[in-house]
């Protein structure tokens, strides 16, 4: 039997307060403290539950057909702040924060075109099939679920099965799981509980319909995301947003393109979708570089010049590394070579002066360009809009700049590893020599990101 009744309701909280299966009666105190961050300020908040507008209601119905808690709709929430670009220090990925291990076991494709860990759409199948695993694995027990979830299943068997041993409570919070995992449910239950009791604490909830507000369309070939977002009239970081997945400045090569967009739209793109698909076409590959490979052999088997390779892959000489990627335009036009606007991700020493040296354009046209005062600080991670479609911009300005710190433990194999990076990144943006690295050191990491 389905947990959901088949009626209609006014609005998504509806939907998840008359269905959810884990409303406390009695809060404990942990799960207070949450409630009164909250509710500490709620204009936040407000902002909070407004990121879910368009993915919320697919990860619903997701739910639905496995016969889970709607409640479980509200993870997102805690887990990446319904963020799709949201990546932690530790490597994890999307709304429902995939490490990159349990993202290979459920399919999750990473290219250098496209990562479905930040797919919002693709990475909530693949975390409601590996919650329905849990649920069933324990006992649909939800709060062990939600601590399977966020610190894994093994060691929570393990767990469970020693305090039955000692004859001791198998309640989650007697476990002795980590404390991250001790304030994971508690977090849960706050915002649920907020949700469900909206009025009591005098909360206006978003008005989210109980139906999807978010459409697909279909275009022909590979699509530029700038051009595509002149098209569909969006600003590109929402169009970025809704399609998290394409992680570079177009889309993966193929004979065709989807794009999520709000729903309301689907029927004019769809009407004008032939004429803009024959305008834009594009057509891009990458390339491995392997033994070898030099760019004369590379450019003659693509059909191109050394020079364009040269041009749109920033190479300063002629010699190429083992394993490196290239950018490949598959036409020799001059709009193959362009690409549609420069950026610039801010990191560690960056000033409005150094940047606009190095992409030799005025302090105060950066600063222009992206709503700063000339005094402003620069956030590390920022992504700032270097110019407009007739500069060519690098393959690599689409990446995010964290800082990491080295723990017990760590080399740069396993840090490379989990950042799914090269070793020799990390040795060339921090200067380390001998590849020698020690706790508490903090250094940079360069991770695909927006």
């Amino acid at each position: 039997m389905e947990l959901e009744a088949a009626q209609v309701y006014e609005n998504i909280w509806q939907r998840i307060s008359l269905n959810a299966v884990s409303q406390d009666p009695i809060l404990d105190e942990l799960t207070l403290k949450y409630i009164n961050v909250y509710l500490a300020n709620p204009e936040q908040l407000t902002k909070l539950l407004l990121k879910g507008e368009y993915f919320i209601f697919f990860v619903l119905e997701q739910l639905k057909k496995y016969d889970l808690p709607p409640e479980l709709a509200l993870l997102p929430y805690i887990e990446s702040n319904y963020d799709p670009f949201s990546i932690s220090a530790s490597g994890a990925m999307g709304l429902w924060q995939f490490m990159p291990a349990t993202a290979r076991i459920y399919g999750l494709q990473d290219t250098w075109w496209y990562e479905q860990r930040h797919d919002p759409l693709i990475s909530t199948e693949a975390a409601v099939k590996y919650l329905a695993y849990l649920h069933k694995r324990f006992g649909r027990n939800l709060n062990y679920t939600l601590s399977a979830y966020n610190g894994g299943p093994t060691l929570l068997e393990k767990k469970i099965k020693l305090n039955q041993r000692m004859g001791k409570s198998v309640d989650y919070k007697k476990l002795g799981l980590p404390q991250q995992t001790q304030e994971y449910v508690p977090k849960f239950k706050a915002i649920l509980e907020l949700v469900v009791n909206a009025e009591k604490y005098g909360i206006e909830l978003p008005p989210f319909p109980d139906h999807s507000v978010l459409g697909q369309i279909t275009l022909d070939g590979q699509i530029e995301i700038f051009a595509f977002s002149e098209f569909a009239e969006l600003q590109p970081e929402f169009v970025y947003k809704l399609n998290a997945g394409y992680t570079k400045w177009a889309s993966p090569p193929g004979k065709t393109t989807m794009f999520n967009v709000p729903i309301e739209l689907v029927d004019t793109l769809t009407q004008k979708k032939d004429q803009f698909s024959q305008a834009n076409q594009i057509n891009w590959v990458t390339h491995k570089v392997a033994k070898g490979d030099s760019l004369w052999k590379i450019a003659a088997n693509f059909d191109t010049e050394v020079e364009v390779l040269k041009k749109v892959n920033y190479l300063q000489s002629n010699v190429l590394n083992l394993n490196q990627e290239l950018l490949i335009p598959l036409s020799n036009s001059q709009n193959q070579t362009f690409i549609p606007y420069q950026a610039h991700i801010v990191s560690e020493g960056d000033t409005l002066w150094n940047i606009g040296l190095k992409y030799s354009i005025s302090p105060n046209e950066i600063a222009k360009n992206n709503g700063l005062q000339m005094s402003s600080a620069l956030k590390i991670g920022k992504e700032l809009n270097i110019g407009n479609k007739n500069i060519y911009r690098t393959i690599n300005s689409k990446k995010r700049t964290i800082l990491y710190s080295v723990k017990q433990g760590d080399s740069l194999y396993r840090i490379a590893s989990i950042f799914n990076i090269q070793i020799e990144d990390i040795l060339s943006i921090n200067s380390i020599e001998n590849n020698e690295i020690k706790p508490g050191q903090v250094i940079k990491i360069i991770i695909k990101a927006f």
